[in-house]
């Protein structure tokens, strides 16, 4: 995404809408972007959101912003595909955007749309969660120690009841507010956030952050 807020989209060049912008005749395309965002790891309905991008599609032809582009992609996903014969290289001016998630909907205005910022944790967080899901399983459950009575779950022998409830604790979203995670009880799933103390930066202030978690859990 350019400063401005439009979005550079990379497209085999004998795709359908590689054509289509190639033959408009007013040298545009209205066009909707879907975003489907899928969980890293295996959970229960693995969909956590999706959102969708309006606008209108040109070719990138001017060389200054053709090379632009290119060197954003590049610095963006180095190992993906670069524009060339094989590949066209398309602009989509955003007109709004949409967004159904975990965290609710939000109608989003082309403003707010190039002033928002990455998370940054989004780049590592794949990563993350998968490494949580496969190496700290054990200490997942224990969040459930930190959860007051939840419908579904039997909890009356109290918090060693309340894990021994759940089938699964599986990691579902990561950011720099917190952890949330998707429980499962025979037909019944249900979701947990926990909130850090204060937004982290960084890797390392994840980890003293879920350190810190892991901690209040265990005592």
């Amino acid at each position: 995404m350019t400063p401005s807020g439009d979005v550079f989209l990379l497209v085999p060049a004998d795709s359908p809408v590689a054509r289509a912008v190639a033959h408009a005749l007013d040298d545009d395309v209205t066009a909707v972007m879907e975003i489907t965002d899928v969980a890293p790891v295996s959970v229960p309905h693995r969909i956590r959101g999706r959102s969708w991008v309006a606008g209108w599609l040109t070719a990138v032809r001017d060389h200054e912003e053709h090379c632009a582009a290119a060197r954003l992609l590049a610095e963006r996903h180095p190992a993906g595909p670069v524009p060339g014969e094989d590949w066209a290289l398309l602009r989509l001016e955003v007109g709004e955007a949409y967004a159904d998630d975990l965290w609710g909907e939000a109608h989003v205005e082309p403003e707010e749309f190039a002033g928002a910022a990455a998370d940054p944790l989004a780049r590592h967080e794949a990563e993350l969660l998968q490494h949580l899901a496969a190496a700290h399983a054990e200490q997942l459950r224990t969040l459930c120690t930190l959860l007051g009575d939840v419908e579904g779950a039997d909890t009356a022998d109290g918090a060693g009841g309340a894990c021994r409830a759940w089938d699964s604790i599986v990691p579902l979203s990561l950011d720099r507010f917190g952890l949330r995670v998707r429980l499962r009880a025979a037909d019944s799933v249900w979701d947990a956030r926990f909130d850090f103390p204060e937004p982290v930066g960084d890797i390392t202030a994840l980890r003293r952050a879920m350190h810190r978690l892991f901690e209040a859990a265990a005592s």
